[in-house]
């Protein structure tokens, strides 16, 4: 069964907010507010340490009910650079009870109000949200021992899980080790807690422990500081080449440019989205598998990522209208029904024949999996929403084919197929794929008012077309539009409305996508000084902007928007490593 988030409920003990699973309270009754700032932020001088820095980064675990991070955020108005705050939580709130508890906090009125707008679906992984102030919270919905895999250098550890002695999982001694190897030079932890436990593992772990006068009942606390000698961050060129204009060159585009970098575009034709990024329109929605497979993972966090992203952006044509993927057969019913369950209703349903024909709007064959928030997008209009909000760092240069990598700072290949021709990948088996949809007048069909989806795709009617498709021709390089591919395209049609258009002729497009063995995208390092972005197959809509995110902080050395499993499994290194393994390589 896929894993599902189990959110916390809202009880009180003597007015203090407080966990019935735990048997503890979220606060010090003397005041969250004030405890906040009395242990974590004064606790790691978290004020005198980040001044003037260009970014401070600080992890805690467990968020519960954001006071540690609203009291951090409002402090921290006025800098001049970034604060990246990660915090893992295992049970969070649900928006409403978030709401309601934040009402009791009105010095907060500001930074929660904004937090709430951004507030996720609580559904497992990480999510992130770009706020005011230059502020960069990341959640992971999911058990603390996350933090083995996160990717990132902490200046500060907020530790703030419910008593040691309630919650022995959130200070074992193999999270303090963990903690400990995602330290920033000179990073600092404080916590209300002084359990001998809790000292010694912080002591064993590599931290240098003291006891500090505590906050209201607590006579003591503890804070720490790392002895360990991690290597110093590297600080980049910023400033950097792109090849590609398509949804995976532009994104990369608008995230770099987002952080002051200095960025080249290059692009064989002679205006942006030419190719496969040029379809009319597109479908965007998440995949469930009942196993929550790393393809599964990957889609969920990129489609979330992108509706924010999207969100952002000015002049981009998109509709959440919602998208239904209808079973094909029993056996794709029952999976589908295990991969839902559990599901928030807002992220994931499994409906009915009946329920399902009436998102729709018209009579379907079968029922399937409803989500809410997927829906369609024209990327065209994406793209170029996304190289319009990079400005002037941005410079274009179009009808520009790169026929090798010159002596750049950086360059980042976003070029689909072409990618690997400029730098081979070792073990990299990419497949083209030829793609070809069929264009349908709305007032051919009774169009439906969602995406449909089995076996192929139908689209809602978009500027007075219905998008339907896609042939999937493997390493077949025929640009024109054929009538079997059309044929094919109106098979799938007829497979989802039960509606016959065959010997009719329709406008149809063609374009090419890049697939890899393992359906996953090639994202990261390529060799010295040269990136990939590329080999996204059909998922471009979902990926490109999370990819693109993932690519900038590995360049800036900032916390990663995924865990280390999924940035390692879109790895471009990841097929020689495989290599590797099949021929009994060590490494």
């Amino acid at each position: 069964m896929t894993p599902s988030v189990e959110p916390a409920r809202l009880h009180f003990k003597e007015g203090t907010p407080y966990s019935e699973a735990f048997g503890d309270v979220y606060h010090s009754e003397a005041g969250g507010p004030a405890q906040a700032r009395f242990v974590f932020l004064q606790g790691n001088e978290v004020q005198k340490r980040w001044a003037g820095r260009e970014r401070f980064v600080i992890l805690e675990t467990g968020f519960g009910l954001g006071l540690n991070f609203l009291a951090t955020w409002q402090a921290w108005r006025g800098q001049p650079g970034k604060l990246h705050y990660v915090a893992v939580e295992k049970h969070p709130f649900p928006l409403q009870d978030l709401r309601t508890l934040h009402a009791r906090y009105p010095e907060f009125e500001k930074e929660a109000a904004e937090l709430h707008s951004i507030w996720p679906m609580l559904v497992p992984g990480g999510h992130r949200a770009e706020l005011s102030g230059n502020v960069v919270l990341t959640l992971f919905f999911a058990d603390i021992k996350i933090v083995r895999d996160l990717r990132l250098k902490a200046d500060a550890f907020y530790l703030d899980g419910f008593s040691p002695a309630r919650n022995a999982d959130m200070w074992a001694p193999a999270i303090m080790r963990s903690l400990s190897r995602l330290a920033a030079p000179g990073a600092t932890a404080a916590t209300w807690s002084v359990a001998a436990p809790v000292r010694h593992a912080l002591e064993v772990a590599g931290f240098e422990v003291e006891k500090r006068k505590g906050f209201g009942e607590k006579k003591e606390m503890l804070v720490a500081r790392s002895l360990r000698r991690n290597e110093e961050p590297v600080r980049p060129q910023r400033k950097a080449t792109v090849v590609g204009a398509g949804l995976a060159g532009a994104a990369v585009c608008e995230r770099l440019c987002a952080r002051g970098w200095e960025v080249t575009l290059h692009e064989k034709h002679a205006e942006p989205a030419a190719e496969a990024s040029g379809n009319h329109a597109g479908a965007f929605h998440p995949v469930a598998t009942p196993d929550d497979s790393v393809f599964a993972r990957l889609t969920r966090a990129g489609f979330l990522y992108s509706l924010k992203n999207w969100s952002s952006l000015e002049g981009v044509r998109w509709d959440a209208c919602g998208a239904l993927q209808l079973a094909r057969e029993e056996k794709e019913k029952v999976s589908q029904q295990k991969a839902a369950l559990g599901q928030p209703a807002e992220y994931l349903q499994y409906v009915d024949r009946e329920e399902a024909s009436r998102h729709a709007g018209v009579e379907l064959s079968a029922g399937g999996l409803w989500f809410p928030q997927g829906g369609w997008i024209q990327p065209r209009s994406l793209v170029r929403a996304q190289l319009a909000a990079c400005g002037d760092r941005l410079k274009t240069i179009f009808s520009s084919e790169k026929k090798g990598i010159e002596n750049h700072d950086l360059v980042i290949l976003a070029n689909s197929s072409e990618a690997p021709k400029l730098c081979p990948v070792p073990h990299l088996r990419l497949r083209r794929v030829r793609g070809q949809l069929t264009y349908i007048p709305e007032d051919r069909i009774e169009a439906p008012h969602v995406v449909v989806l089995r076996g192929g795709m139908v689209l809602p009617p978009v500027d007075g077309l219905c998008v339907v498709g896609a042939s999937f021709d493997i390493e077949d390089e025929d640009p024109a539009p054929r009538a079997e591919s059309q044929a094919g395209n109106l098979d799938r049609l007829q497979n989802i409305l039960s509606v016959d258009l065959k010997n009719e002729e329709f406008e149809n497009r063609v374009a090419f996508r890049a697939v890899a063995p393992d359906r996953l995208p090639a994202v990261g390092k390529l060799a010295e000084n040269v990136y990939g972005a590329f080999a996204y197959g059909s998922r471009g809509l979902v990926w490109a902007a999370l990819a693109a995110e993932l690519l900038a902080c590995e360049l800036e050395g900032e916390p990663l928007p995924l865990e280390g499993k999924l940035a390692d499994a879109i790895a471009p290194a990841r097929f020689a490593r495989r290599m590797m393994r099949r021929q009994g390589g060590s490494r």
